[in-house]
């Protein structure tokens, strides 16, 4: 098993961009799904961990507390 290095409000990088051309999303609820918001147009989408962790491409900045 991999260790999981994302955590809530961390900003990540999909693999494919959001129809607005923007592909900056942070991550706003974590748990059995994950929920990510655009940071371009504040689209929120919600998708299963597994989903999201074979969409992720890289994390661009971790929250810090």
């Amino acid at each position: 098993m991999t260790i999981k290095a994302y955590d809530k409000f961390d900003l990540v990088e999909m693999k494919k961009p959001h129809a607005c051309g923007a592909n900056e999303w942070q991550i706003i609820r974590m748990g059995m799904d994950i929920r990510i918001q655009c940071q371009q147009c504040d689209h929120i989408v919600t998708m299963t961990r597994r989903d999201f962790e074979k969409k992720m491409k890289k994390i661009i900045k971790q929250h810090q507390d």
